[in-house]
């Protein structure tokens, strides 16, 4: 029973579809979203007028009574003229038309004696007015309200508008629904998986909602909305619970996303693989419980355990929200920079969280990978101890990283532990940090699942501010895959804090009430978890557009043949491909012609930018002399 009760409880009815829908017209710019205060005004006053009525109502019948003759002739009539008053209704005289029934109740002007004064008479007039300029108000405010979603389209099924439809119109309903939620009043609260977001498809820029302090003479939870683009150009469909205002994008100076001059902004992306995977991946224990002790980059996996990326592609997918950047390059204070790059740190784990079943391809020597939308390269720099290096760089900003690490079995669990540092340079400030360590839960029994738990903190060389987030470890009960921050100043003192999801939002806390959205995760597709529980981000990496072919050096990850296979579904051609490409490298490491890194110098125990990779792009390679590696 308690089962059957809780899920009533969380079941998502009209009000949560509405809710939805106003979601989808705010971010596009949708007026009807402006009318919540009017709205509410409106509901006030419609309540004001009915109180009135019936305090008129209730006038007139005294007045009425008190100017008969006799005390008790009086109260009888009184009370036949309130019975007459109720019932009138009910009865069709020959010479009098029946009266009408206003949207407050029972017309008052038929319940007005011919005895009475003619200031009541002007009274009642008066009232009709009133209720005849209210009746118009609202029809104009739902007027513009249905116009302004026509021209934007319904995000709903036809049903839900019905519903919602013709309770807009219906006289029964008109007073006990609140204008307010006729005027399409938002509602917020932590979104997960389970969200509105099946209601609509995501569309362009992702939103960024600011919390602003209202001032005595406004209503409190005012929301200012700023819209960025994510590398996807997609939303997602996360809750508000506060009314919401509309501001123009280059008054707030809302950040615009303009497309790289390396990439054609008309690239149309593909937005599914090929093909799902092919056969099981296998037992991942049986692998590990013959080669305890060591270290995962060293065993030879059969091509079912891999999915159709690359360790260098990986990489790129930490960067996938690098629009966050952006943002910290625009930041006026250092605390409010710091809290930016918090959120891209916490970001850079989002499309991990349907990832347990299969790795990686571990890349050859030399091999490489881009990304034109961040300017993204990165290079197999060493082969043993794996080393990645990669860099990406924007408006103001500069990101480069090492990545490296070593795995422990622990019998029910696997644990990554991430080696190298990332150093991000935003004007005067540089920022570094280290990673956290990852686990790979019930490898035995259960479902695999990721979990990353542990500090990671992130310092700001120039003025020693700093940034701790905490990455919680999973509860049998309560939330998951949370993480808090605590944002320290130049003196050590606690100036902010930080909380959120790694696989959904990172919010700053401005005081009690109110709270800054600094980062939102791009939804999944609907079949992810048919398609190795890739983001729509992540499914983009390993094509070909015609904007790459001729352009990109033969060393690039795309144009491994294994990956290639894999992804088409040819598991035999995938797996001998795999053997050819491992052998070769063999080959040339048995000759003394293995690769050296091209593009990155070490610098200490760390891998640094050289320069030139997109400058000799520009020249399509000429006077560069690239060995092919498969």
């Amino acid at each position: 029973m308690w089962m059957i009760a809780c899920r009533k409880f969380i079941s998502l009815g009209l009000e949560a579809r509405r809710s939805a829908s106003v979601r989808f017209s705010a971010r596009h710019g949708n007026p009807s979203v402006n009318f919540n205060k009017s709205g509410t005004i409106v509901e006030e006053m419609g309540s004001t007028i009915k109180s009135l009525e019936i305090s008129t109502q209730n006038l007139v019948l005294e007045v009425s009574s008190l100017s008969k003759k006799g005390h008790g002739l009086g109260k009888d009539k009184t009370k036949d003229s309130i019975k007459e008053s109720r019932f009138s209704f009910f009865k069709r005289s020959s010479n009098q038309s029946p009266p009408h029934l206003s949207e407050f109740g029972l017309d008052t002007i038929a319940l007005v004696p011919d005895t009475l004064p003619p200031a009541f008479h002007r009274l009642q007039l008066a009232l009709e007015t009133l209720k005849t300029q209210h009746a118009m108000l609202l029809a104009s405010m739902q007027t513009l309200t249905e116009k302004s979603q026509s021209t934007q389209g319904s995000p709903l099924p036809a049903t839900v508008e019905e519903e919602g439809s013709s309770a807009l119109h219906d006289p029964s309903t008109r007073l006990s629904t609140p204008v307010s939620r006729l005027s399409k009043r938002a509602s917020i609260g932590t979104s997960g998986s389970g969200s509105l977001q099946e209601w609509f498809d995501a569309l362009d820029g992702a939103e960024e909602f600011v919390m602003d302090v209202p001032t005595p003479e406004e209503q409190p939870s005012r929301m200012l909305i700023d819209e960025s683009r994510s590398s996807l150009n997609q939303e997602d469909a996360s809750s508000i619970d506060t009314d919401m205002e509309n501001v123009d994008r280059e008054q707030h100076g809302a950040p615009m996303n303009v497309p790289s001059a390396l990439e054609s902004p008309q690239v149309k992306r593909r937005t599914q693989l090929p093909s799902p995977p092919v056969g099981d991946e296998g037992s991942l224990f049986a692998i590990l419980k013959k080669n305890v002790g060591k270290d995962l980059s060293t065993i030879t996996f059969p091509v079912t355990f891999n999915e159709p990326l690359t360790l260098l592609q990986r990489a790129a997918e930490e960067v996938e929200y690098h629009h966050i950047l952006d943002d910290a390059a625009r930041a006026d204070s250092s605390i409010d920079r710091i809290c930016y790059v918090a959120a891209f740190a916490v970001s850079s784990y989002t499309h991990t969280r349907h990832r347990t079943g299969r790795k990686a391809f571990n890349p050859m020597l030399g091999e490489t990978f881009e990304d034109q939308r961040m300017k993204f390269i990165a290079e197999k720099v060493r082969h043993n101890p794996l080393e990645i290096a990669y860099h990406a760089e924007g408006r103001n900003w500069e990101l480069n990283a090492t990545s490296s690490g070593r795995t422990k079995f622990w019998g029910k669990s696997l644990e990554i532990i991430p080696l190298g540092t990332t150093h991000l340079t935003i004007g005067k400030d540089h920022y570094v940090w280290n990673k956290p360590s990852s686990f790979m839960r019930n490898l035995m029994v259960g479902t695999k699942y990721l979990e990353h738990t542990g500090k990671l903190t992130i310092e700001n060389t120039r003025d020693q501010t700093r940034c701790v987030l905490d990455f919680k470890p999973n509860g049998y009960w309560g939330p998951s895959n949370v993480v808090t921050g605590i944002v320290y100043g130049p003196l050590g003192d606690i100036v902010m804090n930080l909380d959120g999801k790694w696989d959904d939002r990172m919010t700053q806390t401005l005081d009690s009430s109110h709270f800054r959205i600094l980062w939102r995760s791009t939804p999944f597709s609907k079949n992810a978890h048919e398609f190795y529980g890739f983001t729509s981000f992540g499914i983009t990496l390993n094509e070909l557009t015609d904007n790459l072919l001729g352009k990109i050096p033969p060393t690039d990850s795309r144009l491994r043949p294994d990956v290639r296979a894999l992804e088409e579904g040819d598991i035999d051609r995938a797996e001998e491909q795999k053997l050819i490409v491992e052998e070769m490298q063999r080959e040339r490491r048995r000759q003394g012609k293995d690769y050296h890194p091209r593009w990155f110098r070490q610098k200490g125990d760390e891998w640094i930018y050289a320069g030139g990779y997109w400058e000799a792009r520009d020249r399509d390679w000429k006077g560069e002399v690239i060995q092919s590696l498969w």
